[in-house]
């Protein structure tokens, strides 16, 4: 599923579908255009096709982990990565941030901490739409 707009591309990498759908509509609201992928694999492709302006991915999901974030450095460089886990602890933070993670959240996700992170790393490519 894409909810297409002029705007810049999210691309949300999450595997559990309702939570998926959850962010995807949530960002929405922000006035970006939404791709989703279900495991990091698909991630990985859609990142070479889609060039999304900002990633937010789940740690924990099939194809996932803290390599499948180096990977998506090497695909994506200075495109700014979100990422979500419910199994975060203080080493898992550290080593994801040193991979250039720009924003780090446990699960469950405060939705209005997540957009401001969203609008802080989007800034002028947001179209101006705030909910």
């Amino acid at each position: 599923m894409a909810h297409e707009r002029q705007s810049a591309v999210v691309l949300i990498a999450e595997d559990d579908r309702e939570m998926r759908s959850l962010l995807c509509d949530e960002l929405y609201d922000l006035g970006v255009s939404i791709r989703e992928a279900a495991d990091g694999d698909e991630a990985l492709r859609a990142v070479l096709d889609i060039r999304p302006a900002l990633i937010l991915t789940d740690l924990r999901m099939p194809a996932g982990g803290l390599d499948y974030i180096a990977r998506l450095r090497t695909f994506a460089p200075g495109v700014p990565l979100v990422l979500i886990t419910s199994f975060g602890d203080q080493q898992t933070k550290a080593r994801a941030l040193a991979l250039g993670v720009e924003a780090y959240f446990d699960k469950p996700v405060r939705i209005s901490e997540l957009k401001d992170a969203v609008r802080r790393l989007l800034g002028p490519a947001l179209d101006g739409v705030i909910d």
